[in-house]
């Protein structure tokens, strides 16, 4: 390089650098003006923004713990991503505790669960219409176990059917979710086994006339739920009032309220308080279905130990899972907290000691302090999916995490299920008529008082800009909390990228 060309880009760097310390004021200006605005201004914000190369660009309490909702599944996504291979599967087996005699099985039917998430109903990627990424009946996995017994010559079980859930820890509900939540899909117990998220569909309609009870449907119905339905019919024009409720730790549900002719009725998703009797009751079900008479009844157990000599038999039938990017899919693109338990326990049981909270936690926080770098301090977890009011994160943890996972090799993994603004997921109806409609991949969260965002912003120019937005202890409805924080993104992101952004629009 020439003495001049070097005084040129001394000269430009010179110019430059006033320039950006003048963007980086604006920025501060444009997004505390905007937090500090009444009704925000009376909540806590949590506020980091990074750059390409990991430089704090704005932050506002980055360093401090936030209760972060459903952010807290992008840790256990990351972690997984990262420390297993993407074709990560898992087996369900069918066990014999006896032998097979004139095509009778001559004992118990045991099904071994080992963590599979994904005998469910739901679709798989964004592009819904590629083949073999939905699953349109949770039964179809337990007929390929049928089918395989069948071919082993099995016409009859002497026993009973057991769902044996023992993979994982014996404790099915985490001890920080909240009594009522346990009722609904979002709280489902995390065992070894799972069978259609571990919840029925209840599906509720008017009924015939005025003041007759709501028509109230199971899917899957096995008979092993007893419903009192307290419901009215209202007249045309009211509003739905409808909820359901249960005896703690039973299959005695009520449901109480009204439910208005005219409506378009809905579905709910209960949570069953056994989900390893749930599965053994969609294999009989499907053995029924088959032909496959069986004596006994179906049960459950999550003691290790009972069925472990059967297991050293070798498995009747067997069923190998979708790989790790199915499970993380439904994780971040629709904030399915089961699937993020199921996944906790899986990291516990794979490099702990056992499949259960606590060591999947210590398996995160080991990842997040020794290959992340993020200080110890700065965040604290209690569950995999961020149901647990208890969980604290950062937002500069978010954004260390999120920059470390964009460079690893196993990015793909984890971004094909983040969700993008304008597409399939929880971003598809935000950022829509903005400069940054289709550039923002983000993971969604929310609780009671707590709205978050954390992701990624792709600039015009190639540059992607990393966020994370945490606001606690607010008190609006929840639309214009999220409608704030993304005018807050907007900003930032106009801020950062000037002109070039607007005249992508």
């Amino acid at each position: 390089m020439t003495d001049r060309a070097m005084r040129l880009g001394l000269a430009a760097l010179l110019l430059a650098a006033p320039a950006a310390a003048q963007n980086l004021k604006d920025l501060a200006r444009r997004v505390d003006a905007r937090l500090d605005a009444a009704p925000f201004n009376r909540q806590l914000w949590g506020v980091a923004l990074v750059d390409d190369n990991g430089k704090l660009l704005y932050g506002r309490n980055a360093d401090r713990l936030f209760i972060p909702a459903s952010n807290t599944k992008l840790v256990v996504a990351v972690t997984a991503a990262a420390l297993l291979p993407p074709d990560f599967t898992v087996r369900t087996s069918v066990y014999g505790s006896g032998p097979i005699v004139d095509s009778v099985l001559q004992g118990d039917l045991v099904l071994y669960g080992r963590g599979d998430p994904t005998f469910s109903r739901r679709c798989f990627a964004t592009d819904t219409t590629l083949a073999g990424v939905c699953i349109a009946d949770p039964l179809a996995p337990m007929r390929e176990l049928v089918s395989a017994l069948k071919a082993r010559g099995v016409k009859d079980v002497a026993g009973d059917v057991v769902g044996d859930g023992s993979y994982f820890e014996p404790t099915l509900v985490h001890p920080g979710w909240e009594g009522y939540d346990l009722n609904w899909w979002y709280a489902a117990p995390v065992s070894g086994l799972g069978f259609n998220d571990n919840s029925i569909d209840i599906h509720y309609a008017a009924g015939p006339t005025p003041g007759a009870p709501a028509a109230v449907s199971f899917l899957p119905d096995f008979g092993n739920v007893w419903l009192e339905n307290r419901t009215r019919t209202a007249p045309p024009g009211h509003q739905d009032t409808i909820d359901f409720f249960r005896e703690p730790g039973t299959l005695h549900l009520w449901a109480e309220g009204n439910v208005a002719q005219g409506s378009r009725g809905g579905t709910e998703y209960f949570a069953l308080p056994d989900p390893n009797l749930f599965a053994a009751q969609a294999l009989r079900a499907a053995l029924a279905e088959a032909g496959i008479g069986v004596t006994g009844t179906a049960r459950s157990t999550t003691d290790s130990t009972r069925y472990a000599a059967a297991r050293l038999t070798g498995p009747l039938a067997e069923r190998t899972s979708r790989p790790l990017s199915d499970w993380i899919f439904p994780i971040l693109n629709t904030s399915q907290n089961w699937f993020a338990e199921m996944l906790i326990k899986q990291l516990g049981r794979q490099f702990g000691r056992a499949g259960s909270w606590e060591q999947g936690l210590a398996v995160e926080r080991r990842f997040l302090i020794d290959s992340v770098k993020a200080d110890s301090t700065q965040f604290a977890l209690s569950d995999g999916s961020g149901l647990s009011s208890s969980n604290l994160i950062s937002p500069l943890t978010f954004t260390q995490l999120l920059r470390f996972i964009r460079r690893h090799p196993h990015w793909q993994t984890f971004a094909a299920g983040l969700p993008r603004s304008g597409n399939t997921g929880s971003l598809k109806n935000r950022f829509r008529d903005t400069p940054i409609e289709g550039r923002v991949q983000a993971k969604t969260g929310s609780i009671e008082r707590v709205n978050t965002l954390s992701g990624y912003v792709e600039l015009p120019n190639g540059r992607t800009l990393t966020v994370s937005i945490e606001a606690n202890h607010h008190a609006q409805r929840g639309s214009a909390e999220i409608a704030q924080i993304d005018s807050v993104v907007v900003d930032m992101a106009k801020a950062v990228a000037g002109k070039a952004l607007t005249q992508t629009r």
